[in-house]
């Protein structure tokens, strides 16, 4: 058993708990956290189970990485703290562990991140003999391993567009809705996560991956962003109102440029509410879906929907994403030490997991 380290409890590492404790070949060893009042709690209790694994939460993240633990899920944010990131990361590999994160957007295309994210990691790679693969909790598989995939299907591929699209109400986690994305802020406002090459920094590396994968070379990448208001003041479960005339919807694309035209596009498009912008693209259910068109010959189209933490679709976002790379720690495990990419790590059936118990 590969004894593993879930590194924060909020939306990714709940998920991840889960994840790591119904993998045949993982044991949940320690579970780090920052939050005082979770200290000493049972990691059962943190990730929504309804009984105790054992393990209780800590906040001594130098004892439990000089413990020898064998992998680290890095479920920790790097939104707002990626220095801090990169920082507790890099401290894991040179203690000789694997590490699978969602928060270093950088590295989605490793090979073409810059030196001041990449170096430290290798010479990390070098003292500790430990690993790393970074995937997005967007998911990372739906614009990546997912639409290459489809793409090979086709006779001739025009556009590949990835499409997140989700209702953000059943998100939890406040100051991103409302702060990095400006969800319920004056329309004057600008959100961080809009701001001019942001996107680009964040969703650049994916659109690199996959144009290296087909082969194709990049003119550029681009951006567009477009705001709409909410007509009416509406009310939400996990964050409470989001007055009218702030802003209650957006939509954004990042585009791969090939030979003047956009032809490998990452798009989100979020609300807080199913009655701002009706006329832009929407679930089938009306909470969340993951979306692949390739316009081509054959046009194919493949909507993904995941449900977890009850009926909530944003939650079964992350645990898809997280499934990827909870999934990849015992092949990086046999595999040698380095930096890998989700061009490097296979995306393997769920061996041993057939008809287990939920954890």
């Amino acid at each position: 058993m590969i004894s593993t380290v879930v590194w924060g409890t909020g939306n990714v590492g709940r998920a991840a708990i889960r994840a790591v404790e119904a993998h045949p070949a993982l044991k949940l060893s320690a579970v780090l956290v920052h939050d005082p009042g979770k200290v000493g709690r049972d990691a059962g209790e943190l990730a929504g189970l309804d009984r105790r694994l054992g393990v209780v939460a800590t906040d001594d993240s130098d004892a439990v990485l000089a413990s020898g633990q064998r992998a680290v899920v890095y479920a920790a944010s790097g939104d707002i703290r990626p220095d801090d990131a990169l920082a507790d990361i890099v401290r894991a590999i040179r203690a000789g562990a694997v590490v699978v994160t969602p928060a270093l957007y950088a590295l989605y295309d490793q090979s073409g991140a810059p030196p001041e994210m990449r170096d430290p990691v290798l010479a990390a790679i070098t003292d500790g003999r430990g690993s790393l693969f970074v995937s997005g909790v967007d998911p990372g598989w739906g614009n990546d391993v997912l639409p290459l995939l489809i793409s090979g299907l086709g006779t001739t591929v025009d556009v590949i567009r990835c499409q997140e699209i989700f209702d953000y109400s059943t998100y939890e986690q406040e100051d991103s809705v409302r702060y990095l994305v400006g969800m319920g802020q004056p329309m004057d406002y600008e959100p961080p996560m809009l701001l001019p090459t942001v996107p680009t920094m964040v969703w650049g590396g994916q659109i690199r991956l996959m144009a290296r994968a087909l082969g194709a070379e990049l003119d550029e990448i681009r951006e567009t962003v477009d705001r709409r208001p909410l007509d009416a003041t509406v009310s939400t479960r996990t964050m409470g109102a989001f007055t009218a005339g702030t802003q209650g919807a957006v939509r954004f694309e990042v585009q791969g440029i090939v030979e003047g035209e956009p032809r490998i596009v990452i798009e989100h498009v979020t609300r807080i509410h199913p009655a701002c912008a009706p006329d832009w693209p929407t679930p089938p259910n009306g909470d969340g879906a993951h979306r692949v068109i390739i316009e081509g010959r054959p046009r194919i189209e493949v909507t993904v929907e995941a449900v977890d933490e009850g009926e909530n679709r944003s939650a079964g976002g992350n645990a898809t994403a997280v499934g990827r790379l909870v999934g990849a720690i015992d092949w990086l495990v046999d595999a040698e030490p380095g930096l890998y990419d989700a061009l490097d790590i296979p995306l393997r059936p769920a061996v041993g997991r057939l008809g287990r118990k939920q954890p």
